[in-house]
């Protein structure tokens, strides 16, 4: 029989052996092709961001990055793929915030758990949304619709891309923080929400700076605040929704990258390294200059208490509002 010592000697052997040989992996990373996964459709924001990824990193790290466009069931589908996916490194998600809280809150059963079943790489971008509202709303700021939504319950209507979409979730947040209460008509898509704001069929929406700015700027709409922490470089008259009597209040959503459980911390600080360099480079700043994203290099380590603290926030929101989860 083997004796303690020798017992614990092996082990410890065999260990160093497995870290010996994650080293060596690491170092060979990458090999061979990566796959980048991406939940939403072809074209729009988020898909441009990911061709960038997959440009850039392809240039850095000698192999191809190859993006894969797996939109379906709010993200979930994508989300699944990769936590199925083996932690090597060669399968990735550019994920978002819609996919990996809000799911989590909207979703009775997963096909994963969304805390354990990822490695989280690191944050890419976050953008803030815009609180907007048709002219014929005569508030002239966050406190004035407060007044006139709270002096006329559901008289006004807000507009979203869908139930449980950050659109929808944060305008709920706003009005469970604020006391006013408005009727949600959700629409599939910015695309058709847009042209009923414009014509005053929906009076309130929360919209990003892609739909928004073109709109501010033209006066077909009004912004009244936005809802990052900071007031955007755009738009600089327009103050934060914090700033206006709604203290704390944040809602900027976010885009990072995701690997499944496991992935060697050296292949992890690879793809972070990489990320860091691209949200740095000139060319990624000046071609994303006109959208007014936020690059937000971070270590893993924060990217993983951003999804922490972000599940069991939207979990409660959803809840209160009484969405029930599907």
């Amino acid at each position: 029989m083997f004796s303690r010592a020798t017992l614990a000697l092996a082990l410890t052997l065999l260990g160093g052996l497995g870290a010996a040989v994650s080293q060596t992996q690491a170092q060979q990373y990458p090999s061979r092709p990566i796959r980048l996964l991406v939940p939403l459709a072809a074209g729009g924001l988020g898909d441009t961001f990911a061709r960038t990824v997959s440009l850039h990193f392809s240039q850095r790290l000698g192999q191809p990055v190859v993006v894969e466009n797996r939109p379906g069931a709010n993200q979930v589908i994508a989300l699944e793929m990769t936590a199925r996916a083996a932690p090597d490194g060669y399968t990735i998600l550019q994920s978002t915030q819609a996919g990996v809280v809000f799911a989590s809150a909207l979703r009775k059963n997963l096909p994963y758990d969304p805390l354990k079943d990822f490695t989280q790489i690191g944050l890419l971008f976050t953008t803030p949304f815009y609180l907007l509202v048709h002219p014929s709303v005569p508030a002239k700021n966050l406190q004035e619709l407060i007044a006139l939504a709270k002096s006329q319950p559901r008289k006004l209507n807000f507009a979203s891309i869908g139930i449980g979409s950050g659109h929808h979730l944060g305008m709920e947040l706003l009005m469970l923080r604020t006391g006013m209460e408005m009727v949600h008509v959700p629409y599939k898509g910015s695309d058709r929400a847009m042209p009923d704001m414009y014509s005053g069929r929906v009076q309130v929406m929360f919209q990003g700076p892609t739909s928004s700015l073109p709109a501010i700027k033209t006066g077909k709409l009004r912004a009244l605040g936005i809802s990052g922490p900071e007031r955007n470089r755009a738009v600089p008259d327009v103050p934060t929704i914090a700033e206006q009597g709604v203290p704390g209040f944040q809602m900027d959503t976010w885009f990072g990258l995701t690997g499944p459980a496991g992935l060697p911390r050296p292949v992890v600080n690879r793809l972070n390294a990489e990320a860091d360099h691209m949200l740095r480079a000139p060319e990624v700043i000046e071609k994303f200059a006109a959208s007014y994203l936020e690059f937000i290099p971070s270590t893993p380590e924060q990217m993983t208490e951003r999804v922490r603290n972000d599940i069991p926030l939207w979990t409660k929101v959803v809840q209160q509002v009484g969405i029930e989860p599907e």
